[in-house]
């Protein structure tokens, strides 16, 4: 079998069928991605191939430094064809890596081109590569037509505004891209320096005066509502791990009131304080019909010299090892015993949790909506193949696989809707491999509605995007 071919990772006769005649078609909804939605408003395009392939790539850049390459040729100051000599040099050593498969697929569906990356292709690739950028339909708007994106999520914060997202929505274009909601500046009660100017910018797109804890409150409500006009039908938070110290309204309002006083607010008061915001914010969520997404266990900037040097985002975070049961037990408690409970997908980052999230969903499921608490995709470092296929068993095991809503990007680059494609080729293979050893129904058209929905139709029918 040849690399990358049209059987690529389909190893029998049903899971090739099921790829090709049911997948492959599939309509893309990528309801979570960080994609710039300034470069959709403003039809962004691309100098060279470097720019929309390397930059802010960190899945990239950590491969780049572990085979020896300087930083300069990274994230400094080199120039975009010395920086693609070095991505060009690295990529033979990641065989077995995930990003092999990534680059070559991106080469293919975006550039037509089928030669293996390394430095003695380099030149070519950069010409052939860079001559596609030129022309008229690469461009983002021409990206997202091309691999049929109904709808993007984005990621955003409250306190930016939404012209970008107004823009868009006045272009007329195929894609929907619509906001989602990440609160995640509003729990820096620890870091008066960080919170209270981030208040003043909420104060400005909210038109609330914040001198009070009920104050944020109001304000969260406006961009909120704000958020759902603009289209927004979901959010997103992104914790090490959930709070677990329930809090008054009292002792929030302490909290608040000392931070904004610029005194920094101890562990304990933080973790209360995100508690009493986040059982706050699944009532919002829950009233609208939104979905909540909780990204859980990531152990982020952990080279404290590169993180000042660079900042976040830039390679050096990791797998987390906090403990998550009793916290997301005590928050999700919380928002059932109110009544609030909005639909979730929860995502984990440590594979060793994949039981217990995919488990932990099942207790909090309501009658209410099908699928309606979800275990998410493979997310991060396990957004890969064994990475899915691990997801896929622990959610078939303890769930209905059948009302999962797929796969999403993650990804601040125009180059990443191949992932989806990666995605349905593993699910295809899984989904045939068992039919084809009797561990499935032989019915074609019973496993082409399962693959159908979690390609697509979950995900439009869960978020309530109907496109």
């Amino acid at each position: 079998m040849a690399y990358l071919d049209d059987d690529f990772l389909l190893q029998t006769p049903m899971g090739r069928r099921l790829y090709h005649e049911v997948a492959a078609g599939q309509p893309i909804i990528d309801y979570h991605c960080h994609l710039p939605p300034n470069e959709v408003a403003e039809n962004k395009r691309w100098e060279n191939l470097s720019e929309i392939w390397l930059g802010g790539d960190h899945y990239k850049w950590r491969l780049m430094r572990a085979n020896g390459v300087d930083e300069d040729m990274i994230t400094g100051d080199s120039t975009p064809r010395e920086k693609f000599q070095a991505w060009a040099e690295t990529v033979p050593y990641t065989l077995r890596n995930p990003i092999h498969h990534w680059t070559h697929l991106e080469l293919r569906r975006y550039f037509g081109i089928d030669l293996m990356l390394g430095p003695d292709t380099a030149d070519e690739i950069w010409e052939t590569a860079n001559a596609k950028l030129r022309e008229d339909d690469f461009c983002a708007h021409g990206i997202l037509q091309k691999f049929d994106v109904r709808v993007v999520g984005t990621t955003d914060d409250p306190a930016d505004p939404l012209d970008d997202h107004h823009a868009i929505a006045g272009l007329g274009i195929q894609t929907r891209v619509l906001p989602t909601f990440r609160p995640d500046k509003a729990f820096q009660v620890d870091s008066p320096e960080l919170l209270n100017p981030w208040i003043e910018k909420l104060e400005i797109v909210s038109g609330v005066n914040i001198a009070h804890f009920s104050d944020l409150l109001a304000a969260l409500q406006i961009r909120h509502d704000d958020f759902h006009a603009a289209g927004a039908r979901l959010s997103d938070h992104g914790f090490d791990a959930l709070p677990t110290e329930h809090c008054t309204d009292e002792e929030a309002a302490m909290i608040f009131d000392k931070a904004r006083d610029g005194q920094a607010a101890t562990p304990q008061e933080k973790d209360k304080f995100t508690f009493y915001l986040m059982v706050f914010l699944g009532q919002l969520d829950a009233a609208k019909g939104w979905t909540k997404q909780l990204h859980l266990g990531a152990f982020r900037n952990t080279n404290r010299r590169m993180f000042l040097q660079l900042g976040p985002d830039a390679g050096f975070d990791t797998i987390g090892d906090t403990p998550q049961g009793k916290a997301l037990v005590t928050y999700l408690d919380a928002l059932a015993s109110n009544g609030t409970m909005p639909k979730i997908v929860l995502y984990n980052l440590n594979p060793r949790d994949n039981y217990l999230f995919a488990s932990m969903a099942g207790n909090f499921q309501d009658g209410t909506f099908p699928g309606k608490i979800q275990f998410g995709s493979g997310w991060w470092f396990l957004d890969q193949k064994h990475g899915m296929e691990m997801q896929l068993d622990a959610l078939s095991n303890m769930g209905l696989l059948s009302r999962f809503v797929g796969m999403l990007t993650d990804s601040r680059s125009f180059l990443s809707y191949p992932r989806h494609e990666y995605f349905r080729r593993i699910l295809c293979n899984v989904i045939g491999s068992e039919a084809d050893r009797g561990e499935l129904p032989d019915d074609f058209d019973m496993l082409a509605k399962l693959v159908g929905d979690i390609c697509f139709a979950n995900a439009n029918r869960h978020f309530g995007f109907e496109v």
